[in-house]
């Protein structure tokens, strides 16, 4: 189910400007001094996100996985920090969300440069365990995925919604009152264990803060058609589980004097 809402962008292609390398290098570098801008901005909120207080996590969340039964302080794989995507898959859904698999698919790159940084990262979904399998053995995933089925754990971190609170027309995501289209969200949360083997809590995003994970947007946005998304309400409905795409045409050659360029 695709519920992420990204932000729409034009095309800008069409009879665009084009200046001599002189304008274009005057031009790159007004740009340049608003890339440092916004450089220096991430890096300020990087910091005030590292000294957000901490939540200690004093319930006992326990989850399934191929190595059984596992509490959340026994997921970190030996390290002191936690990213967990919280995966749009709820219990008998026939596969999981497409957007949520467009993030997953780049997870299993990152994860051997994260474990240098002390950092595990793990998805977790409402779905039982065999549903869980058979989608990522479908997809050829590698990382681990484990249920929160029968725990509070999604809906404790507002990625839940239970079918009383959705009756209202509201329900409690990305730390507002809003409506939201499904019984599961997207989102990302952080957790960290000191050395006497206590779990905090330590940040969550939802919404557009998901994009962190998905590094393909962050090419799409140097490009020139950009995301090149035009659906105001369901922008992601491009997005296709990668196996579901259909084959990229290849690109036709150009007839000899078909360029509008052409000269006369």
């Amino acid at each position: 189910m695709n519920t992420m809402a990204i932000g729409t962008t034009e095309t800008g292609t069409a009879n665009h400007r084009v200046v001599s390398r002189e304008r274009w290098i005057a031009e790159r570098m007004t740009l340049l001094a608003h890339e440092k801008e916004l450089t220096q901005l991430r890096d300020r909120l990087a910091r005030e996100r590292r000294a957000l207080p901490w939540v200690r996590i004093d319930k006992d969340y326990v989850f399934e996985g191929l190595d059984g039964r596992r509490t959340l302080a026994e997921l970190f794989e030996g390290r002191r920090q936690l990213l967990v995507q919280h995966f749009m898959f709820g219990p008998g859904w026939e596969q999981g969300c497409p957007s949520c698999s467009y993030m997953a698919d780049h997870i299993d790159g990152m994860n051997v440069h994260l474990a240098q940084r002390d950092l595990a990262l793990l998805v977790v979904s409402r779905a039982p365990l065999a549903e869980i399998e058979r989608f990522r053995q479908r997809m050829g995933w590698k990382f681990k995925w484990v249920s929160s089925h029968g725990s509070d754990f999604n809906h404790d971190f507002g990625v839940s919604f239970t079918p009383e609170e959705r009756s209202r027309g509201e329900v409690g995501y990305n730390y507002t009152m809003q409506p939201f289209p499904s019984e599961e969200a997207p989102g990302i949360s952080i957790f960290y264990k000191n050395d006497a083997g206590e779990v905090f809590h330590t940040y969550s995003t939802y919404g557009r803060g998901v994009e962190v994970m998905m590094g393909t947007y962050a090419l799409l946005d140097l490009v020139p058609k950009g995301r090149d998304e035009h659906n105001p309400v369901r922008t992601m409905d491009w997005v296709r589980h990668h196996d579901r795409y259909e084959p990229v045409p290849a690109a036709r050659p150009q007839a000899a004097g078909s360029c509008c360029h052409a000269q006369a």
